[in-house]
């Protein structure tokens, strides 16, 4: 996600980033306006991790889903069926096994016997244990409670392994991304307060700095910033914009 350079901010250069052909908040140039942009706390394309056929899809555009919700679920009967023998074969291995251990003991087999019939065993439980893992990702979960952002794909489509399915954002406090000049590194700290103007809803909000990145720019001259939103707004969404105002100190 590309991050917005500090640049002073005029009435048509707010009209223009906004794409808006009304006025934006600021009506004159503003030396101390800073471009921001809003950002969800973490987002995430989930992707495929199997190649199959897409037979329930639980995601629509902006749906508000809980961690843990089943989102994709492929059709597993191939997995279904190649589980159910590595069983088989985990449960003949365990009889062999308990056989040759038997007949050890009445010294009628040997210690290699034992030994192969164990390494069978082994085996057998390994493929059941992979089998399992791959008919776990028969389900696509989602991750952390959020809402769904863009689907890629379709019920009933196949797809490949590493194909994206949806992509969603966490539905907890946004953070405002800013590049400011770095001589305002003399008075910028953690818990500054300033104000941030959003174009969409054309509102003001207090904001206060949450972190400030360990390195400056030298060709821009600027230095990343990181922010949140006093309080919770409920009409903010990602990817609104508009403008901060810091100003310098003495």
């Amino acid at each position: 996600m590309a991050i917005l350079t500090a640049v002073p901010v005029s009435a048509r250069t707010a009209q223009e980033f906004s794409g808006a052909n009304t006025a934006g908040p600021v009506e004159q140039v503003d030396p101390n306006a800073i471009r921001i942009l809003l950002s969800p706390e973490i987002e995430t394309t989930l992707v495929a991790q199997m190649a199959g056929s897409i037979v329930a899809l639980n995601a629509s555009l902006g749906k508000a889903v809980s961690k843990g919700s089943p989102l994709v679920s492929f059709d597993c009967r191939e997995g279904d069926a190649k589980l159910s023998m590595a069983e088989a074969e985990f449960a003949s291995a365990r009889e062999t096994l308990a056989a040759k251990k038997q007949l050890r003991q009445l010294e009628a087999a040997g210690d290699l016997e034992v030994a192969l019939a164990a390494a069978a065993a082994n085996r057998a439980k390994a493929a059941v244990g992979l089998s399992r893992a791959q008919l776990s990702q028969c389900t696509v979960a989602a991750p952390f409670s959020g809402r769904i952002v863009k689907i890629y794909v379709k019920p009933y489509q196949g797809v490949s392994s590493g194909m994206p399915l949806v992509e969603m954002v966490n539905d907890g406090p946004l953070k405002i991304r800013l590049n400011v000049p770095s001589k305002l590194l003399r008075s910028l700290h953690i818990g500054t307060d300033f104000e941030v103007d959003i174009y969409e809803t054309g509102k003001t909000y207090p904001a206060r700095v949450t972190a400030i990145n360990a390195r400056v720019d030298a060709v821009a001259q600027t230095i990343e910033l990181e922010a949140a939103i006093v309080g919770q707004p409920g009409e903010l969404l990602a990817g609104m914009t508009g403008i901060a105002r810091i100003k310098p100190g003495p």
